[in-house]
């Protein structure tokens, strides 16, 4: 006999539990459906995991440079497996919290792979063995991606990893080649490059992190090359042989055609949506020519009670963003006026320095017609930041020169992905880069080069020296003694 609920949720990733659980708030009965563990890509072997690496990294970074403050230590040895066994420890912490909460709001957590059968049926492939039939009413789509592979570098090739097979942790290499330096491939350079491994970075484009304001990609550049790495632009990937155990990859670069011989192989160049084998035709929901599920403001499909949210319906690929379209779709069935109407979605890049962004870049600004205004505050001028010893990055304030709205907020340097909060709040409430500069920050902090940049912005920094100009404190003095 079918199980019958007014929901179905098709994964349960940072996206589909979340639409779960609101689900569940909401008085609705629903059951999400996952086919691996809970929690999807982001906790298993993407953010979570990726994030307790990178934090192991910067503290046998900052023990390696102790004596900096007058603590005698040295370089720290990495002990793999307990560093495995941390990151698997939070993963499972996290795992229970999800299927706790879920349990705690009335969800069914059904574990097996879901196919539909037709508008409103699913037939459910159990992990444990078995099928079972499942009816709804309504269903969200909340599937994401898997990572793209080449032809010549499939990841059933042991020499290739995925970011899935690198935080297994199962084995440092003593050459890690990155094949891709967008944001996956930046924060393995960063992360593994301090654990120990020697880094080389291949990226197709004229720039690591395309895409990316190119003044906040440079300290990143340059802190992989202090740390050793080499960074081959413009260049692509054509061949992957192996020679006496190890991964030789022929490169096409400007130059010419060359080689890297390293131990692993990490391909990180851009993700598919998990779209194929789900029975969307029996549904009659409609993909776009590369897979992914078309939806309105509302996270609808063309199927009015099919929902779709995530890394499934297109970039940007964010966790968050699929946990903000997952409580509204899941909010629009519960008969709530919500839609995906937010005015800012931050991006960040964990690697070292971080590297964040909200609203417009300059470069976008510019394209879209506005008479930009622009400050800058680097960390190097930041009192927290020399307290701290890390002074590599800045923030930078755009806005319009016209009104003074602000428009966008770009960070590169320490909390960069803390900081970027504060900004996407401002962008979401409209505010000018005055309000900005108007808000008292507390001190010593880093948030305070957020204030000091928007100082900056108009005209009148305390803490940075900038060539002579006009600031909108003095024409507002100026206007004032016109009108005495």
């Amino acid at each position: 006999m079918a199980k019958r609920y007014e929901v179905a949720v098709i994964g349960g990733g940072p996206g589909g539990y979340p639409a779960g659980i609101r689900l569940g708030q909401l008085g609705k009965t629903a059951c999400v459906i996952e086919a691996g563990d809970v929690g999807g890509v982001c906790l298993n072997w993407g953010c979570i995991p990726s994030k307790a690496v990178i934090h192991a990294a910067e503290l046998r970074t900052e023990i390696a440079h102790a004596q900096d403050f007058g603590i005698g230590t040295g370089q720290a040895p990495v002990e793999l497996p307990k560093l495995r066994d941390w990151k698997n420890g939070i993963l499972t912490k996290l795992r229970g919290g999800i299927k706790g909460l879920l349990k705690a709001n009335g969800v069914d957590l059904v574990e097996g792979r879901a196919t539909f059968t037709g508008p409103k049926t699913l037939e459910v492939q159990l992990t444990k063995g078995g099928t079972e039939t499942i009816e709804f009413e309504q269903a969200i789509i909340a599937t994401g991606a898997h990572p793209i592979e080449l032809p010549f570098m499939p990841r059933s090739n042991p020499l290739v990893w995925t970011a899935e097979e690198l935080l297994k942790l199962e084995e440092l290499p003593e050459h890690l080649i990155c094949v891709g330096g967008g944001v996956i491939g930046m924060e393995t350079a960063s992360s593994f490059g301090k654990l120990g491994c020697k880094i080389t970075v291949i990226e197709l484009m004229d720039q690591l992190m395309p895409g990316t304001d190119p003044e906040l990609v440079r300290p990143v550049q340059q802190k992989l090359k202090k740390m050793g790495a080499t960074i081959h632009l413009n260049s692509g990937a054509s061949a992957l042989t192996e020679r006496d155990g190890k991964a030789v990859l022929t490169v096409k670069g400007p130059k010419g055609e060359f080689e890297v011989v390293g131990d692993k192989v990490m391909c990180s160049i851009g993700f598919r949506p998990n779209s194929a084998n789900l029975g969307l035709e029996q549904a009659g929901v409609e993909i776009s020519d590369r897979g992914f599920v078309t939806v309105d403001p509302a996270c609808r499909t063309n199927v009015p009670h099919i929902y779709a949210i995530g890394d499934v319906t297109g970039m940007p690929f964010l966790a968050h963003r699929a946990t903000k379209m997952g409580t509204v779709a899941a909010e629009v069935i519960g008969g709530l006026p919500a839609l995906c109407d937010w005015q800012a979605m931050p991006m960040g890049v964990f690697s070292d320095p971080e590297v964040a962004q909200v609203g417009l870049s300059e470069q976008e600004a510019k394209e879209a017609g506005h008479e930009v205004t622009v400050g800058k505050f680097p960390f190097a001028a930041l009192g927290r930041a020399l307290a701290q010893n890390s002074t590599a990055g800045m923030v930078k304030v755009i806005g319009d020169a016209k009104n003074g709205i602000l428009l966008g907020v770009g960070i590169v340097g320490a909390r960069a992905n803390d900081l970027i909060a504060e900004a996407a709040l401002a962008l979401e409430m409209g505010a000018a880069v005055e309000d900005l500069a108007l808000t008292v920050h507390s001190h010593p902090t880093f948030a305070e080069a957020l204030f000091e940049a928007a100082e900056d912005a108009l005209g009148h920094a305390i803490h940075v020296a900038r060539p002579k100009r006009k600031s909108a404190l003095k024409k507002q003095a100026d206007a004032m003694l016109l009108k005495k």
